[in-house]
């Protein structure tokens, strides 16, 4: 049972960007896009060792699901370079687990998405999908804080 919670610590920010990728339905999860919370939460917030390779792969999933040309790919890997610079942009030590930065990183992905395709129900998706990943974005860090006590 001492060699289980570790593990189970451990291996939780894995889990639950496998489940959330694999749980996707078309209103409340499409795609799995919902991956994108751990995916940002524990490469950017509270870096783990190898997940930037894993939250790589899994952008990659979720934009051969979304069948999109690797948008989350790259705004993923624009966001590791310029997480580089920590003297100007520190995401580590933001307010709030870095809500702030979340709400600019799937923004800027949506934003995207809105301008990919022109209409008045894409504009309507994407809207209430930025909403709703930004909302969720507070249980599921503050459930990571929670486990981690």
């Amino acid at each position: 049972m001492h060699k289980i919670i570790p593990f189970l610590k451990n291996s939780m920010p894995f889990l639950m960007t496998l489940i959330l990728w694999r749980l996707s339905v078309y209103f409340w999860n499409p795609a799995g896009i919902l991956a994108l919370i751990p995916i940002f939460y524990y490469t950017f917030v509270r870096p783990i060792n190898c997940f930037a390779l894993f939250a790589f792969i899994f952008c990659f999933l979720i934009d051969y699901r979304c069948n999109l040309p690797l948008l989350w790919s790259s705004i993923f890997c624009l966001f590791y370079a310029v997480s580089g610079f920590q003297n100007y942009i520190d995401i580590q030590h933001m307010d709030n687990n870095a809500q702030l930065g979340f709400m600019i990183f799937s923004g800027i992905g949506i934003l995207l998405l809105i301008f990919s395709g022109l209409t008045w129900m894409n504009l309507v998706n994407n809207i209430w999908l930025f909403i709703w990943l930004n909302v969720l974005y507070i249980p599921i860090t503050s459930t990571d804080n929670w486990i981690k006590q």
